[in-house]
């Protein structure tokens, strides 16, 4: 499982499957979208876009799929499907609520996710977390997102502090790709089950009670 940082000074989140239940929308969509070109949505073609941006899960459908030149397509068709599932309304994952208040209370804390702007506020929306977070960062936001570093070495600016004394956690090796890029410290809980995935400190839910008593101590001076 590994240890956490005790003392770090920020904490940045990841959103999709991570701290809101969106996945499960995401995967309705692409089941949707590979159903509408003839294939069948497992495990295997979860893998090969769970993380990833709209348009690098698209490029990643289109190879898949034998249309390496409709990734645009699949993409306005995919950012369409997940905008209707979304609009029924999405809950934040067991401990999501109460680690992210937990944190905030402490140290500075902020969102990077791999989503576009628009789906990353309607998911924090629905979920009740919008007003948790004074800094977010979107895919759009940003010239490379994630698996580059860029997300997160932003959210840390703008946080003022240094990516290796932050925590990031995330929940696919994509998103694992760029905190470990920056230098954050790499706190995991999987969004897939039996998922092998590089980390510092890994975790089957938020709701750990180990993470809330680690987030309560954030700050504090408390020598653990």
């Amino acid at each position: 499982m590994g240890s956490l940082l005790t003392n770090a000074e920020a904490v940045v989140f990841d959103c999709d499957g991570l701290l809101v239940d969106t996945e499960a929308c995401w995967t309705v969509a692409e089941t949707a979208v590979f159903a509408a070109h003839g294939h069948p949505f497992g495990p295997e073609q979860k893998a090969l876009v769970i993380g990833r941006t709209l348009e690098d899960a698209a490029k990643a459908m289109a190879e898949y799929l034998g249309r390496p030149g409709a990734s645009a397509e699949l993409a306005a068709e995919l950012l369409e499907r997940v905008r209707k599932e979304l609009s029924g309304g999405v809950a934040p994952l067991p401990g999501a609520a109460e680690l992210v208040r937990a944190c905030r209370a402490a140290v500075p804390i902020a969102v990077a996710s791999n989503s576009p702007r628009e789906l990353l506020d309607a998911a924090l929306w629905s979920a009740g977390l919008a007003d948790c977070f004074t800094h977010s960062f979107a895919a759009d936001e940003v010239r490379s997102p994630k698996p580059a570093p860029e997300l997160y070495l932003t959210a840390c600016e703008a946080l003022g502090v240094p990516p290796t004394c932050s925590v990031a956690f995330e929940d696919s090796a994509t998103g694992i790709a760029s905190a470990r890029a920056a230098g954050l410290y790499v706190a995991v809980v999987p969004s897939l089950s039996g998922a092998d995935l590089d980390h510092d400190w890994l975790g089957s839910s938020l709701a750990e009670p180990e993470l809330l008593d680690w987030a309560r101590q954030l700050g504090d001076g408390t020598v653990r």
